[in-house]
């Protein structure tokens, strides 16, 4: 995991490989920040279309899933995947098993 700043964003990205469940399909993000995340997917979305997600995140103790709603605002296609830019419009918290 790896950060980078970006002098035009609010917040710092984390270059971070987590398994992604929209509400139609299952994808990966490439980077997260406190604001947004960009991810690999298949399927089709619209700039500014609303997306419900849950973000996994192993822990060596548990593991835990953060549910969160975001708005597409860049797609960028790439063979039979695409890349989703989604800016967090809100937070539904997380669980743990």
């Amino acid at each position: 995991m790896t950060t980078r700043p970006d002098e035009r964003r609010g917040y710092q990205r984390t270059n971070i490989r987590l398994p992604v469940f929209l509400d139609t399909a299952s994808g990966v993000t490439r980077d997260v920040s406190r604001s947004g995340v960009f991810l690999w997917t298949s399927g089709t979305y619209d700039l500014g279309e609303s997306i419900g997600l849950s973000i996994g995140r192993k822990t060596r103790s548990r593991n835990f899933m953060l549910r969160c709603r975001g708005v597409v605002f860049r797609t960028e296609p790439h063979g039979n995947e695409i890349g989703i830019a989604l800016r967090i419009t809100q937070r539904f918290g997380g669980h743990a098993s």
